[in-house]
């Protein structure tokens, strides 16, 4: 066994584990997947089958007990979590946390709790922070002074008998769209404009009668002042055409991101992507990380990943609230 072999275990392997982080594991060099934790058995056997991996639990504590690792992935949804990274942590085991981290703040900071406490290198799943396109918008808005940021998601329409039968149908578990790309959208925001989230509030429109809202609308204020809006629109059979995802505004202009292919500013193409992997890209430099003993060379760590989620589940209790501004220094802290 090579000295520095990093041996890692994978907490949850549903269709996202399997589509991209198990296949990039496989194929950076020194990394061996000891150990596959999953509550579906069925499904555990057969991805141990497809990747070769040796050993399986459905109790991930056993897992975390029986196992030398030195890295956990935990890819399980936000409201499986219970306090398994937290066991990780208090074994010295490095923590690769699938976003959103946590259902609520206060799981979350107990997490971030015994990452720090342990010294335990950590990161949280914002994987365009390594697309360049993510990286020139940055650079790009460096000199700029931000007026108002903007995300929009507008996809196909979910059919109104669809049956409550998997957690990402139902809000309640988080699966809705304003918490899974809200928390993309509130980090790639914060990442391309250097401004942390400090007050927020949301609405959303759901008829009783459905699982998930129609719509969602959150708006932040940002550190330095600017304002920004994020909004879902699930009832929309065309979709989003062209307009960007991503429009920034700032004095004397604006920067738009087109999917992941292009940066507009004032309406001329400024930076055009060539094909880019970027779980493939935070895969590899966790693994780095971990091996060499270097956190810094990592986008993003558990505690920072708290500053994204915080605006969300804020947002969240603001719409339960009528639309209450909630301050998210005070938000996060009193969790």
């Amino acid at each position: 066994m090579p000295d520095n072999e990093i041996r890692v275990a994978v907490y949850g392997i549903g269709r996202f584990a399997r589509a991209t982080h198990l296949p990039n594991l496989c194929q950076i060099d020194g990394v061996k997947i000891v150990a596959l934790s999953d509550i579906d058995e069925n499904a555990l056997q057969a991805t141990a089958t497809e990747f070769n991996v040796p050993k399986t639990y459905l109790d991930a504590h056993k897992m975390l007990e029986n196992e030398k690792l030195d890295a956990l992935w935990s890819i399980v949804p936000a409201f499986a979590r219970t306090d398994v990274e937290i066991k990780a942590a208090e074994r010295g085991i490095h923590l690769f946390s699938e976003k959103p981290q946590a259902i609520n703040m206060t799981l979350a900071k107990r997490i971030d709790k015994a990452v720090r406490q342990n010294d335990i290198i950590s990161t949280v799943g914002f994987r365009e922070r390594y697309r360049p396109i993510f990286q020139e918008a940055k650079k790009l808005l460096e000199d700029k002074r931000i007026i108002h940021a903007r995300f929009q998601q507008i996809i196909l329409p979910r059919l109104d008998a669809t049956p409550k039968t998997t957690w990402d149908t139902q809000m309640d578990k988080g699966g809705v769209k304003f918490f899974d790309w809200g928390v993309h959208a509130t980090d790639y925001i914060r990442f391309m404009t250097g401004q942390d989230v400090v007050k927020a509030q949301a609405f959303l429109y759901k008829p009783d009668q459905l699982n998930t809202p129609l719509s969602s609308s959150f708006h932040y204020q940002l550190s330095n002042g600017p304002t920004t809006s994020l909004n879902f629109i699930e009832e929309n059979p065309i979709g989003l055409g062209e307009e960007p995802y991503f429009k920034i505004f700032f004095e004397g202009g604006q920067l738009a991101l087109f999917g992941y292919e292009r940066i507009e500013i004032n309406n001329k193409i400024v930076y055009e992507a060539e094909q880019f992997d970027p779980w493939l890209a935070q895969d590899t430099v966790f693994i780095e990380a971990v091996r060499s003993n270097k956190p810094e060379i990592l986008l993003s760590n558990y505690q920072d990943g708290l500053q994204s989620l915080g605006p969300i589940l804020a947002g969240w209790e603001s719409a339960r609230r009528n639309g209450i501004c909630l301050d998210i220094p005070s938000f996060i802290e009193e969790a």
